[in-house]
């Protein structure tokens, strides 16, 4: 179950990538061209933040089901030393909660916004925020803090 719930969750991260992107190019140009606020976009909103809930819940799965984590948290104090595993230790989660906390609470704000400009400006202010948190807690290839391949496979 590890194994396949870690490759959903490598796999997942390129949907909740996709569709945070395309929520703030629709943000933005709704936004800069003045647009009205569609059924399309709070679609796009919604399901923005709901697919970024279902990519959480995986991960809080894999989390308490981690070999890398729970040697991290039984060896606190040397652990903390190793970079790679403090990053899934500690760094990750942390990163990760607080894109989930300030996509909700960007999404639940646009929603209630009175004007479909500030609707447009809340979510592009507020999910491009959260696209900058995932980009530095994503482990990419490229990554100083934890490399791992762009897709995982088991």
């Amino acid at each position: 179950m590890y194994s396949t719930l870690l490759s959903l969750h490598s796999l997942f991260r390129w949907l909740v990538l996709v569709i945070l992107v395309y929520s703030i190019y629709r943000a933005f140009i709704g936004y800069t061209r003045n647009q009205p606020f569609s059924k399309t976009d709070n679609a796009f909103r919604h399901w923005t933040a709901t697919v970024a809930h279902i990519q959480l819940m995986i991960g809080i799965v894999l989390y308490t089901q981690s070999p890398v984590v729970k040697y991290f948290w039984a060896n606190t104090k040397t652990a903390l030393l190793n970079l790679d595993l403090t990053f899934y230790g500690l760094i990750h989660i942390v990163l990760m909660l607080t894109a989930i906390v300030v996509l909700t609470i960007g999404s639940a704000l646009a929603k209630r916004k009175p004007t479909d400009r500030e609707k447009f400006k809340t979510m592009l202010v507020w999910f491009s925020i959260v696209l900058i948190i995932l980009f530095i807690a994503i482990p990419w290839s490229f990554s100083p803090l934890s490399s791992r391949p762009y897709f995982r496979t088991f």
